[in-house]
């Protein structure tokens, strides 16, 4: 078995790569692979922190239904983001994602690279992830939702999520 490739790392039944993400300052990494180890989690990704379809939809409708999933069976719920660490702290407190939805920056967009669900968006400072939801079970994507366009809102809502 030969070494996986960007490429080939985003896809259902595939591992989520061993990569640190960082939870409200530059000094607390968290591996998402790690983190993932041994238990249901539902990870999803947005374009950019404050910004109107993240702020008004997608971070509201995971922080409103976190209850509902955890109860079935889901052990974290995390949103992940193309920024620094102190804005993603920052937009959680703002939608009391506390307890609900860990907030981790991708500052340098090293997952998102890996995971090749990257967008060019030069109006928002260049590379940013495409939205997406995904089921990871013990570190396995289950089910993986882009959006056809990389930032709309449909199939990665909260309410689409089937766990």
């Amino acid at each position: 078995m030969g070494s996986k490739g960007p490429l080939d790392i985003h896809k259902e039944g595939d591992k989520i790569p061993s990569i640190d993400l960082f939870e409200d300052s530059p000094a607390n990494k968290v591996n998402i692979a790690d983190l993932c180890a041994g238990k249901k989690v539902i990870l999803f990704a947005v374009p950019g922190a404050f910004t109107p379809g993240c702020s008004k939809t997608h971070l509201p409708g995971y922080v409103d239904k976190a209850g509902d999933l955890k109860s079935a069976g889901v052990a974290e719920v995390v949103c992940v983001s193309v920024n620094d660490p102190f804005v993603m702290s920052a937009w959680g407190k703002q939608h009391n994602a506390g307890g609900k939805v860990r907030m981790l920056a991708d500052p340098a967009a090293v997952f998102t690279k890996q995971l090749e669900l990257g967008a060019d968006l030069p109006p928002l400072g260049g590379l940013r992830s495409k939205r997406y939801s995904m089921v990871l079970e013990d570190g396995v994507i289950k089910t993986l939702n882009v959006e056809p366009d990389g930032t709309g809102l449909s199939c990665s809502l909260a309410d689409k999520i089937k766990v």
